[in-house]
C-alpha cells in the first residue's frame, strides 16, 4: 500500500478506477483536471461581469488557446460552456476547427481565432465552420476577402456565408493590430467589403499590457491610456461608417478589477483555470477562483546516501548529512522547468536556491520538500532531510507537485509556487506540460450532459 499525497483514493465506479490505474501504468505522472472547478470558475466570472442588473448584459468568452492552457482543449471548452460562457477563444485556427469538429456547433458557442499566417491559414474552412476571425493587417483583410468570395461563389443557392470579422487595434501593447493611421487607411476597404456582403464587422478589440499590475502607478496610467485609445479607435470606425456589433478589451485582470471596460464581451483566460494574472493582484481565493489542475507523480527510487553526496548534474546540491534521496520521474522533457532546480551552499555554486516544491504524505502527515540539484530531462531528485523509512516514504508513493492549494493542513503547493521557484509565471508552469503526461478529468458526469460526455475520451475520465 503506497501513500498518496493528492488524496485521490476514491472513485465512483470501477470503470473510473480502471482508467486511473491504466494511466498510472502508462506513465509515472498524471495531470488531473477538475471539470467542476473549471465550470465553477467560469460561472463565477459570468456572475462578476453581470452583477449589476441595471447594466447591459456582458457575454463571456472562455479563452481555451494553447490546449486550454495545458488543461485539454475540448474538455475545458465544454466545462466553460457549462459555466455560462457563450464564446470560446483560440489563438490558432487549428484549435478553433477542432472545437467545431468535436461537436461544439454555432448553436452552442461563437468561436474567435486571432493568430495566423494569412497566406496559409484555411480561411475557407473557418468560414464554413462559422468561426469568427480577427484581422490586424492589410494582408489578412485581402486574403480573407478572397476566401469569402470563393466560399460565397460555391454556395450554390444557399444563404451566403459572411466573414464575421473582429478588427484588432493597437492601443499600446506593441503586438498585432492596426495603429490609428493604419486603421484610417484601411477603414474604407473594410466598409467596402461590408457593403458587398463579404464581411460583417462583428467586433473591435484590443489587449491590455499591464492591467495585472495595480500596485504600479505608471502601469495604472498606461492602462487608462489604452482605454482612451480604444475609445478613440471606436470613434474613427464610426466616422468611417463601421460600427462593430461588439467591443471587447478586458482580459482576466480587467474582468476582475475594471467593470467600466467590460463592454459587450470579456475574455478571461487564466481566471478560468483558477489563477490570478499576477501575484501583484493577490491570490486566487481573493477573487473566488480555484486552481483546476493537480500534477502528481509516483516515486521511482528511494535510497540512503551519505553526507557529501552530490545530487544530479554539476554537484550544485551536496548533502550535508546522511539522508534519504528520492527520484520523481518527470523532468524538463515533461515541461518541468529546469530553472526550478535547487542549489545549496555546500554545492559547487556555493549559493542557495530553493527548488520547486513537492508534497509527500508521511506517517506524520503532509511534508513539503524541494527539488535538490538540477532537474534532468526525465527526472529530478529530492533530499528528504531525514530517513525515508522513518517517514514512511516508499517507491511507488504518489507525490504532488502542485494542486488547488488546499490550505495549511495539506501543505499543498500551487503553480504559483513553482513559478516562483522557476522565476516565471504560473501560465508557463501548466501550459508547458507535455502531452506524454496523461490528462485525467474528474467530475465529468456531474458537469456535462450525455451529449457532451460523448465528445470526450472515456478512458480519460476518473
Amino acid at each position: 500500500m503506497t501513500f498518496d499525497a493528492s488524496g485521490l483514493t476514491h472513485f465512483d465506479t470501477p470503470e473510473l478506477q480502471a482508467n486511473y490505474e491504466r494511466a498510472r501504468r502508462r506513465y509515472p505522472a498524471q495531470a488531473i483536471v477538475d471539470l467542476a472547478t473549471l465550470r465553477d470558475n467560469m460561472r463565477h466570472l459570468v456572475e462578476i461581469v453581470n452583477a449589476d442588473e441595471s447594466q447591459p448584459h456582458t457575454e463571456v468568452m472562455g479563452v481555451v488557446k494553447a490546449d486550454a492552457y495545458g488543461h485539454g482543449l475540448v474538455p475545458t471548452a465544454l466545462a466553460a460552456l457549462a459555466g455560462g460562457a457563450t464564446w470560446l477563444g483560440t489563438a490558432q485556427s487549428h484549435e478553433a476547427l477542432v472545437l467545431r469538429e468535436a461537436g461544439i456547433g454555432l448553436d452552442r458557442a461563437r468561436i474567435l481565432t486571432w493568430v495566423n499566417d494569412p497566406y496559409e491559414v484555411p480561411y475557407d474552412e473557418l468560414l464554413r465552420q462559422h468561426i469568427d476571425i480577427s484581422v490586424g493587417t492589410i494582408d489578412a483583410i485581402h486574403e480573407l476577402a478572397k476566401a469569402a468570395e470563393t466560399v460565397q461563389r460555391s454556395a450554390h443557392g444557399e444563404e451566403p456565408i459572411v466573414a464575421h470579422v473582429h478588427v484588432k487595434v493597437e492601443t499600446g501593447f506593441g503586438r498585432n493590430g492596426f495603429t490609428l493611421d493604419q486603421l484610417d487607411a484601411v477603414a474604407p476597404l473594410l466598409k467596402e467589403l461590408q457593403d458587398k456582403g463579404l464581411f460583417e464587422i462583428t467586433g473591435q478589440w484590443s489587449h491590455l499590457a499591464v492591467a495585472d499590475m495595480p500596485d504600479t502607478p505608471e502601469f495604472v496610467d498606461e492602462t487608462e491610456q489604452q482605454i482612451q485609445r480604444f475609445e478613440e479607435f471606436t470613434e474613427h470606425m464610426k466616422a468611417a461608417g463601421i460600427e462593430p456589433k461588439m467591443r471587447h478589451l478586458a482580459n482576466t485582470a480587467a474582468t476582475l478589477s475594471r467593470p467600466n471596460i467590460h463592454f459587450d464581451l470579456v475574455r478571461p483566460g487564466v481566471g478560468l483555470y483558477g489563477y490570478e494574472p499576477d501575484p501583484a493582484m493577490g491570490t486566487p481565493e481573493q477573487y473566488g477562483l480555484k486552481p483546476a489542475m493537480t500534477l502528481q507523480a509516483q516515486l521511482s527510487s528511494v535510497k540512503t546516501v551519505p553526507a557529501g553526496t552530490g545530487l544530479s548534474y554539476g554537484r550544485v546540491y551536496v548533502t550535508e548529512k546522511e539522508t534519504s534521496a528520492v527520484i520523481v520521474p518527470v523532468g524538463y522533457a515533461d515541461g518541468i522547468h529546469r530553472s526550478a532546480s535547487g542549489f545549496n551552499e555546500a554545492g559547487a555554486r556555493k549559493e542557495q536556491h530553493l527548488g520547486g516544491p513537492v508534497v509527500f504524505m508521511t506517517k506524520q502527515g503532509p511534508l513539503v520538500r524541494h527539488v535538490s540539484g538540477r532537474i534532468c530531462m526525465d527526472q529530478f531528485i529530492i533530499d528528504l532531510h531525514g530517513s525515508a523509512e522513518e517517514l514512511g516514504i516508499h517507491v511507488g508513493d504518489t507525490v504532488q507537485l502542485f494542486g488547488p492549494g488546499r490550505g495549511q493542513e495539506f501543505c499543498e503547493p500551487t503553480a504559483d509556487d513553482w513559478a516562483q521557484a522557476a522565476d516565471t509565471i504560473s501560465y508557463e508552469i501548466y501550459t508547458c506540460l507535455r502531452n506524454r503526461v496523461p490528462r485525467l478529468y474528474r467530475n465529468a458526469a456531474s458537469v456535462l450532459s450525455e451529449q457532451d460526455l460523448a465528445m470526450l475520451d472515456p478512458t480519460s475520465l476518473i
